[in-house]
């Protein structure tokens, strides 16, 4: 809190900057770390069709809110902290939104979508999916592990900063 006992917006928004990374990196990290790997225990194109299923849902408001949003207010808050110099929070929270935008929304985009893609236009018979299945997993999964690692660490930037700006 400020003198006058007003909680700092900047503090308050980079609070909630390091819920919304840490909610992106756990998202990714359960991809990672265990849904995909359920899905390996199925035949290659049920694990497809779950995956389709699973794409066609994550596409809604409230993972697109969680990912997108908290990459505005990444934004909002590097500008911000540009321009209160002196903060002792400035370049933390810009390594942040940096290193979100490139690892998260980036990689979503140019890694993880077109591969989402590729598996909804795949052939709907069993080999085909099969093979679909394969062509996906390896490169999907390789972006996820990006996309985990980099929403974490952005979320640990944002705490260092915190803490190092006192």
């Amino acid at each position: 809190m400020g003198k006058t006992g007003r909680v700092d917006l900047l503090i308050a928004g980079i609070l909630v900057a390091v819920v919304g990374t840490g909610v992106a990196a756990g998202v990714f990290f359960a991809f990672s770390a265990f849904v995909v790997q359920g899905l390996d225990r199925l035949p290659e194109a049920d694990a497809a069709r779950a995956m389709r299923a699973v794409n066609v849902t994550a596409v809604r408001w409230p993972l697109m809110l969680e990912l997108f949003g908290t990459a505005l207010l990444l934004a909002v808050l590097a500008v911000a902290s540009l321009l209160r110099p002196g903060s002792g929070i400035t370049w933390w929270v810009v390594a942040s939104a940096a290193l979100y935008l490139v690892t998260v929304v980036f990689v979503t985009g140019g890694g993880n979508v077109p591969r989402n893609n590729a598996l909804a236009a795949a052939p709907d018979e069993p080999e085909g999916l099969a093979a679909a299945w394969r062509a996906f997993r390896a490169g999907w999964m390789g972006w996820n592990h990006v996309r985990t690692l980099g929403a974490a660490a952005s979320s640990a930037l944002l705490a260092v900063g915190l803490v190092a700006a006192g």
